[in-house]
């Protein structure tokens, strides 16, 4: 039986990532494998690639045969060329260093980043007997110039 070490493709359309493993040769590219042994990640920068070298080296030592791909693969991993993604500070860090250059502690729990909304003033509403002797006041008005209305036509009518 002749065994590769070969990528196997996952991921979605136009995000691919490939699984490092060890199949039969007359499989399918995206067939059952007897053992995964490392992932390949392109599309990130730099790009991860994760082998278990020991196992590599097993199934080489055994006879199978590393594609093209796998072996520029094992080839960066074994002369240190690895680039690796530096570590960037966690949430929290980030968190309490903004918090730092705004000038506010963390332990501040009362203190929130954004400032709460206002609440506008209502305007008072008059007393309500206020408002009892505006509208007496308006009636009686209103009944004056009734009455004047009524007498001027009386007076118009007579003559």
């Amino acid at each position: 039986m002749a065994v590769k070490i070969r990528l196997k493709r996952m991921g979605k359309i136009r995000a691919p990532f490939y699984r490092v493993v060890v199949m039969d040769s007359r499989t399918k590219r995206d067939g059952r494998a007897i053992e995964e042994i490392g992932k390949y990640h392109p599309t990130e920068e730099p790009s991860l690639i994760e082998i278990d070298m020991e196992r590599a080296n097993y199934w080489i030592a055994q006879g199978a045969q590393p594609t093209e791909a796998v072996a520029a693969l094992l080839k960066v991993i074994n002369d240190g060329k690895l680039r690796t993604k530096e570590q960037g500070q966690s949430k929290k860090e980030r968190y309490e260093a903004a918090l730092a250059a705004a000038g506010k502690s963390s332990d501040d729990k009362d203190a929130s980043s954004t400032p709460r909304k206002r609440t506008a003033k209502k305007a008072e509403p008059a007393p309500s007997t206020d408002v009892a002797a505006t509208e007496d006041a308006a009636e009686a008005k209103v009944t004056a110039e009734a009455e004047a209305e009524r007498t001027e036509t009386s007076e118009k009518n007579e003559s």
